[in-house]
């Protein structure tokens, strides 16, 4: 009789063990379809397709430095492969790169196995150029996506993957005029301008530089595609050059010598750098050492309470700081401000920001930055706002 019970207590645990294990499968994670930037703000990214040929990438690239503006390029493998120099250019011109698939296949028909294929032949590619990673923004060719390619891009490393809403059309050989209409006519704040850099687009070259003066005449700032969905960078550490900035105090901030930001970013005199610029920090260099009052991206594995801890500041302080309504809801790649002592103004009627501003000794801009405020003409009455 136990015998019996013995070998039926073993074959119903081997059963549900079975069961068990085919029930809980491990979620996979899925790439985030984006389409635009989640701003009110007057954000614009420019981001060029480079296939096979990159005939335009040169002229991109030049009008691009002239107008001060960085920009996203997605890159083929067969494209990184015919062009590497090119490729490289637009790495030393500080730009972000990004996969957008080794043979520009449609990914709806490629098995999950084939999918991974091309993104890691890119990849390889890639970094073999530039020593940069493509993750981690993917772009699907022709804009072909279902759930089941979300799901292999995001196993992949590719937590993003980037479409747009504006498409210029111009690989159809549209003539100068036809795109700059089809960006202006449809430009709001977050736009994703689709353009691409072969010769089949004959017309982007000579259309984008009307296209971004006409765009900074109308207030819009040009970011890149992590800039405009406040992700970090693709491509590396990305530091604004601000008033007092030196190559020297750079490099003691972030853990790397002079000669290396000077070699990563093709600079000619180390004495020489301005305000507004972008320099690319090489390798992969720690988080600066944390200060109140300065912004942080979430990452993977963030809470509100280690944040906190980290910074020396309540969890009460960082949620008023950041206006946050569920603190256990933040999300990867948002920036949160770290409270500095702060006191508090609670908004009448009447105010603008430039008043208070004024009343409390400080600026307009850094007002709106502990605030999170996009836009600086717009404040309620009731609204409470601090005061680092």
């Amino acid at each position: 009789m136990v015998e019996k019970f013995l070998k039926f207590s073993a074959i119903f645990l081997l059963i549900m063990g079975s069961f068990l294990s085919f029930s809980n499968p491990v979620e996979a994670s899925t790439s985030e379809f984006v389409t635009k930037g989640n701003t009110s703000g007057k954000q614009v990214a420019l981001t060029f397709d480079d296939g096979s040929d990159g005939t335009n990438i040169t002229k991109i690239l030049q009008t691009l430095s002239n107008e001060n503006i960085h920009s996203t390029f997605f890159l083929t493998g067969s494209g990184t492969k015919d062009h590497p120099n090119s490729i490289k250019d637009i790495k030393a011109a500080g730009h972000e790169l990004a996969n957008h698939s080794y043979s520009h296949a449609d990914f709806t028909k490629l098995s999950s196995a084939e999918i991974k294929s091309e993104l890691d032949r890119t990849e390889a590619a890639v970094k073999s150029a530039t020593g940069l990673s493509t993750k981690p923004l993917f772009r699907a060719p022709f804009g072909s996506v279902n759930s089941s390619v979300l799901t292999a891009v995001g196993n992949a490393g590719y937590t993003h993957t980037i479409h747009w809403n504006i498409d210029t059309l111009d690989w159809k050989g549209l003539s100068e005029t036809e795109v700059y209409n089809r960006v202006i006519d449809n430009i709001v704040p977050g736009s994703i301008v689709l353009m691409h850099t072969g010769a089949g687009a004959s017309g982007t070259p000579g259309a984008l530089p009307d296209i971004i003066r006409s765009l900074k005449a109308k207030g819009y700032q040009f970011v890149t595609v992590s800039e405009i969905l406040n992700m970090p960078s693709a491509s590396g550490t990305i530091h604004t050059v601000k008033a007092g900035d030196t190559l020297y105090s750079l490099a003691g901030k972030y853990g790397v010598t002079v000669n290396q930001i000077v070699k990563e970013n093709n600079l000619s005199n180390a004495n020489v750098i301005r305000v507004g610029q972008r320099l690319v920090i090489p390798g992969d260099t720690p988080d600066p050492p944390p200060v109140q009052g300065d912004s942080y991206t979430v990452k993977a594995g963030d809470t509100l309470y280690s944040i906190a801890k980290r910074y020396n500041v309540s969890l009460n302080d960082l949620i008023e700081a950041n206006q946050i309504s569920n603190s256990s809801y933040i999300r990867i790649g948002q920036n949160l401000v770290i409270p500095q002592d702060m006191t508090s103004y609670t908004v009448k009627a009447g105010d603008t920001l430039y008043s208070i501003a004024r009343r409390n000794g400080t600026t307009v801009q850094r007002l709106a930055e502990v605030n999170n405020i996009s836009n600086t003409s717009l404040i309620y009455p009731g609204r409470t706002l601090l005061f680092p």
